[in-house]
């Protein structure tokens, strides 16, 4: 009987030895799981972020186009004298009593710039605004285009 208590002691003693945590493998799978979900999630987050600074410019550049139609609209279609660039909020060109009519206001981080071919050519009424965002950087891409001959925007 002494020796059945005995054996039985060390075959207890040996089942808490078994298993107190995790091995080194299971923590090196979950620590490379972790890293394969964040060389997925990362570069999504980041395009993501980039994607909502183009929509800002995009949505600046179609406000401004709507000022200077409605300027000349109300100048007998002729937008000249609008020319300027506009940055953060508030901040209106001061280059031309035109420009402080056309009531436009950017957003955060945004630059537009309205240029007006003006002279007395058929396309004298002819506008190109540009957008750019400083969070997007300098570069291919990272300038929308707006042409009111073509009536088309592009990134480029």
């Amino acid at each position: 009987m002494l020796i059945a208590l005995g054996d039985r002691r060390v075959a207890l003693n040996e089942e808490d030895k078994k298993q107190k945590g995790f091995t080194l493998i299971e923590l090196l799978v979950v620590v490379i799981i972790i890293g394969i979900l964040a060389a997925i999630a990362i570069p999504i987050f980041l395009s993501q972020r980039e994607g909502a600074w183009k929509s800002s410019v995009e949505s600046d550049v179609k406000n401004a186009v709507l000022a200077v139609e409605t300027y000349a609209t109300n100048h007998n279609g002729n937008p000249t004298g609008v020319d300027g660039t506009w940055t953060n909020p508030n901040n209106v060109p001061a280059t031309t009593a035109a420009a402080t009519d056309v009531k436009f206001t950017a957003s955060n981080n945004n630059t537009i710039k309205i240029t007006v071919k003006g002279g007395t050519g058929a396309d004298k009424n002819d506008y190109t605004i540009t957008g750019t965002n400083s969070d997007l950087g300098a570069g291919e891409g990272k300038t929308l285009t707006y042409e009111s001959s073509k009536g088309t925007q592009t990134w480029g």
